[in-house]
């Protein structure tokens, strides 16, 4: 292959070898459709949210910046709480769920949301309905020891989840994408190398 050579001479070689291309990334989306569709199994998510009531001053009806601060903090101690083996344990038993705390763990993230008092709360799993009983039992749990702790019963449920209708993974539209591209990028890759090799190979039977 030459040294200097134009945008042309770049086009002609990947005309010449299209259907390394073609083939290659046919086999790219080929596959990974294959995986996202049948090799990989849905995940559903299922999300509630708590709010961290707040108690009024005796004889007010307004609350005070003190309070609204001290319920944001709240809101984040509770999130460590609602992860705690004492609640998702009363969780797993409550629906004989017989998965562990760890497993149980790994499928609630909790959030605070910022400068609120609003706790979210999303369970993933690959059975939807499971993980709207999860998401949906875990206030519950979380209620009763929030009162076993502090004598206080000032979480409420703002939204209770619903029984997913898709799946949030696998994004098979992103995966065969993805692929699509990564097969192109290999094609041209190995168009590449072949022009390159090929006249090295022709010098080598010259000189033989």
């Amino acid at each position: 292959m030459e040294d200097n050579i134009g945008i042309k001479g770049y086009l002609q070689i990947i005309k010449k070898r299209s259907w390394i291309i073609f083939l290659i990334t046919f086999i790219a989306i080929f596959v990974s459709a294959g995986v996202s569709f049948f090799g990989v199994n849905p995940v559903y998510e299922a999300n509630t949210t708590l709010l961290v009531d707040i108690n009024k001053k005796t004889g007010s009806e307004m609350i005070t910046s003190e309070q609204l601060s001290v319920s944001e903090k709240l809101a984040v101690t509770y999130g460590e709480i609602i992860k705690s083996k004492s609640v998702l344990n009363e969780v797993e038993n409550s629906l004989d769920l017989k998965c562990g705390y760890e497993e149980l763990s790994d499928k609630v993230n909790v959030s605070s949301i910022n400068k609120t008092q609003i706790i979210s709360v999303s369970v993933q799993d690959t059975n939807p309905k499971r993980a709207t009983d999860i998401a949906n039992a875990i206030p519950t749990a979380f209620q009763q020891e929030v009162k076993r702790i502090t004598q206080a019963n000032d979480v409420k449920v703002i939204d209770r989840a619903v029984v997913p209708n898709k799946p949030i993974k696998p994004n098979k539209a992103t995966i065969i994408a993805i692929s699509a591209i990564l097969g192109i990028m290999i094609s041209l890759f190995i168009i590449f190398l072949l022009e390159y090799i090929r006249p090295k190979e022709g010098v080598k039977k010259n000189d033989k």
